[in-house]
């Protein structure tokens, strides 16, 4: 089976994860993939092969050659919950600068300059109507195509390789419940997203905030002294962060605080907010920042509480 042929394979899987849950892993569809995978694995031979109760999927490749680390190969199976990854329809293309989905979308040059690199390739893409799954199943299947290979090349010296398969990345609880003792390897790499041939040797710390506003609802014909509208408590606390800190206007090591989700009506408001900086000091000024913002409100609402998580 080529590596396209498991990446088409994979992304008909649907395995969204859902941070509403509260279960490990957030949701039982993830174990389609897991089990597939599972036997996939003992099929090429790999060794202590094994998928436990939280969904991560763990094997080895028993060490051909003396005195070469060990290597460890990570990619997660679940997709983002925001979009669904339900009855995904893959299509190959060829690139020709902008790229028309099936459902008449179109993915366009100008917007994602990207493209100009892969014109005249055949790319994988979305029907337009779920999300491709691209993140991270073109890892999942990377990893299986090696694990195929080096199966059948016994002349490819290498030390022990540990292959893993984690469920609950995209909601940030991937790694919650690795066993890492139990992968044992001197060295690691996760094989999600990127240009081809690229290596990232660092990342940002990250968090994450969910900030919960109670307003007062009454008629609106009577509404003076007495209403207070949680969405507008919320936009105030939101014009209290600083504005040139979001991702759309930050780039590189460059941190943020990003709102992510927003919900709610008079009566209450949720917000949800992604903090991320390579820095750890700066890191943990957004974090105090947003705790500083909270308190203002709750100082200018003093019978309305503002609640930051």
């Amino acid at each position: 089976m080529s590596v396209k042929e498991r990446f088409i394979r994979y992304v008909k899987i649907d395995t969204q994860s859902n941070p509403e849950t509260g279960a490990h892993p957030s949701t039982e569809k993830q174990f389609a993939l897991a089990r597939l995978l599972t036997e996939e694995l003992k099929a090429l031979g790999a060794q202590g092969v094994r998928l436990d109760e939280h969904c991560y999927v763990y094997a080895q490749l028993p060490a051909n050659a003396e005195g070469l680390p060990s290597l460890g190969f990570i990619a997660h199976m679940d997709t983002e919950p925001v979009c669904s990854g339900r009855d995904v329809k893959p299509d190959c293309v060829v690139c020709r600068g902008d790229v028309r989905l099936k459902n008449g979308k179109i993915i366009s040059e100008s917007e994602f300059p990207v493209l100009k690199k892969y014109v005249g390739k055949e790319l994988i893409v979305t029907d337009g109507s779920t999300l491709l799954g691209a993140d991270d199943k073109a890892g999942v299947a990377e990893i299986m195509q090696l694990v195929e290979e080096l199966s059948a090349r016994p002349e490819i010296r290498h030390g022990k390789i540990g292959i893993a398969f984690t469920p609950d990345e995209e909601i940030g609880e991937g790694a919650d419940h690795f066993d890492v003792e139990g992968f044992g390897c001197d060295y690691a790499y996760t094989v999600d997203g990127g240009q081809l041939g690229g290596l990232d040797y660092e990342t940002f710390n990250a968090a994450s905030a969910v900030v919960e506003v109670e307003g007062v609802s009454t008629h609106t014909g009577g509404a003076k002294g007495k209403m207070v509208n949680s969405m507008g408590v919320a936009m105030e606390f939101c014009a209290l962060l600083p504005k040139g800190q979001v991702p759309e206007l930050t780039e590189g090591r460059e941190g943020f605080i990003h709102l992510d989700a927003i919900h709610g009506n008079v009566e209450h408001t949720v917000m949800q907010f992604l903090i991320r900086d390579h820095d750890k000091e700066l890191f943990r000024q957004k974090k105090e920042l947003m705790e500083k913002a909270a308190a203002y409100i709750n100082a200018k609402y003093p019978t309305q509480p503002l609640a930051l998580t």
